[in-house]
C-alpha cells in the first residue's frame, strides 16, 4: 500500500481532545461532564454543510475532516474543542496504515 502525502506543516489549529465522563449519583442520577485529554495540533478541513428547519428552528450542521498526527486511544464520541466550537468525533481512521496520522469525520452543530 502506498503512503498517503499529508504535510504536517499544516498542523496549525490547536485543538482540545475530551472525552465525556458520567458520574452516577445515588438516586441512580447521572452527570456528565467533558474532561480534557490532550491538547492537538491538526488541520480542519470542512466537506459538507446541512441546514434543516423543524419545530419552528433552524440547526445547521457542517461536516469536517480533521487530519492530525497518531493519536493512541482516539475514539468516535469524543470531541474536538476550538473557542467555543464544538467537533463530534464521528470516525477515526488511519488512511494509509502507516500509524503516522489520522483521519477523522466529525460533525459540527450550530455553526
Amino acid at each position: 500500500m502506498s503512503t498517503l502525502h499529508i504535510d504536517p506543516g499544516e498542523f496549525q489549529t490547536e485543538l482540545s481532545l475530551q472525552e465525556c465522563q458520567t458520574a452516577y449519583d445515588a438516586t441512580g442520577g447521572c452527570t456528565e461532564s467533558w474532561v480534557e485529554l490532550a491538547v492537538l495540533f491538526a488541520r480542519i478541513e470542512p466537506v459538507s454543510a446541512n441546514s434543516a428547519f423543524a419545530a419552528d428552528q433552524s440547526l445547521e450542521t457542517v461536516t469536517h475532516r480533521i487530519f492530525l498526527r497518531w493519536q493512541s486511544g482516539l475514539a468516535s464520541g469524543m470531541r474536538f474543542v476550538k473557542d467555543e466550537r464544538r467537533f463530534e468525533i464521528k470516525t477515526v481512521h488511519d488512511p494509509d496504515e502507516s500509524g503516522r496520522y489520522l483521519v477523522c469525520a466529525a460533525q459540527e452543530k450550530g455553526a
